[in-house]
């Protein structure tokens, strides 16, 4: 069964983002990949262990923060308490998901104007 983190902060230093979540499970992996939920208006970045994926999911509210820091290629990551994961590839998978957005009635009409007037 898969499961969803939500965020709850979204805090950008020199080096790095920091996304912070209620908890974390130590089995959880990067998987290096990002999704988009159009009817929620999040990026999701997509975290896996053995048994599931756990989707960490990215809201609207925090895209501002998310754009400075693909803009200056800090390092993301998703941290509870002193628990922290390194997230591959965000930067990456991030700018091909709003690049492929961007014009792209395929995620709807209202994700694709947010994205747009933002990004």
């Amino acid at each position: 069964m898969n499961n969803k983190i939500n965020i709850t902060e979204a805090n950008i230093s020199e080096e790095n983002l920091f996304l912070k979540v209620e908890s974390l499970s130590a089995t959880l992996m990067p998987r290096g990949q990002m999704l988009v939920d159009s009817d929620h208006f999040a990026f999701i970045y997509i975290l896996e262990n053995e048994d599931a994926y756990t989707y960490l999911a990215l809201p609207e509210w925090s895209w501002p923060t998310l754009k400075t820091a693909n803009e200056k290629g800090v390092k993301v990551f998703a941290i509870a308490g002193e628990a922290n994961i390194e997230l591959t590839q965000f930067n990456d998978e991030l700018s091909y998901l709003i690049e492929n957005i961007k014009g792209n009635s395929n995620y709807g009409d209202e994700m694709v104007k947010k994205v747009e007037d933002l990004f």
